[in-house]
């Protein structure tokens, strides 16, 4: 792998500037994503074992007779994996639990603020925005929602990127229009009246 940040690497990869790894990346995850809306997450997990199982037994058989064919003595043909320490390191767990932590509790207290009508105007935002998802839910299932998201990481990046012009234009335009009908919205409704900024 790169020496790159992790980042950097995930830009790359939704910006396709090594295509063949990209391809690969999005591929298998499509495939994998079509494969769970098909069967069960655990015939998934064990047909994708059992390919991979298929390909390392036949590869080492096949190992094993050119060793004996050619009389030499190799040894294992993964022996250099086998060798390689696997374990995760505590302190690499423990990082990444703590900021999952961090979000976690960030999550709840922003939940807690908006059930609980903290500030009326988000609380409200967000009812809207869980009548629009009663809405999604009914046309789509969640798995399909993520297969949509993955398409749409892997192929908006490269339109934006090639139509930048056009594409800032237009959401200038519908920004301005929908900043005139909130700000309307907002002079009609008592107690809607917009935060200082």
């Amino acid at each position: 792998m790169d020496s790159k940040p992790w980042k950097e690497q995930v830009v790359d990869l939704l910006y396709w500037r090594d295509t063949q790894r990209s391809g690969v990346v999005f591929g298998a995850s499509l495939f994998l994503l079509l494969s769970l809306s098909v069967c069960s997450i655990v015939s998934v997990c064990a047909y994708v074992a059992l390919a991979l199982l298929s390909v390392t037994i036949t590869f080492r058989i096949y190992k094993g007779i050119l060793q004996a064919v050619q009389k030499s003595e190799e040894g294992h043909p993964f022996k250099m994996y086998l060798e390689q320490e696997v374990s995760v390191p505590g302190d690499v767990v423990h990082k990444y639990s703590e900021g999952a932590l961090r979000h976690v509790n960030t999550g709840i207290k922003e939940l807690r603020r908006l059930f609980l009508v903290e500030d009326l105007v988000d609380s409200l935002k967000f009812a809207i925005l869980m009548w629009i998802l009663t809405y999604i839910g009914a046309l789509f299932n969640g798995l399909t929602l993520i297969i949509m998201a993955l398409v749409g990481l892997f192929s908006w990046p490269i339109i934006y990127e090639k139509h930048q012009a056009q594409i800032d234009h237009y959401y200038g335009m519908v920004c301005s229009q929908v900043k005139d009908v909130v700000g309307k919205i907002q002079a009609k409704v008592p107690g809607m009246k917009a935060k200082a900024e």
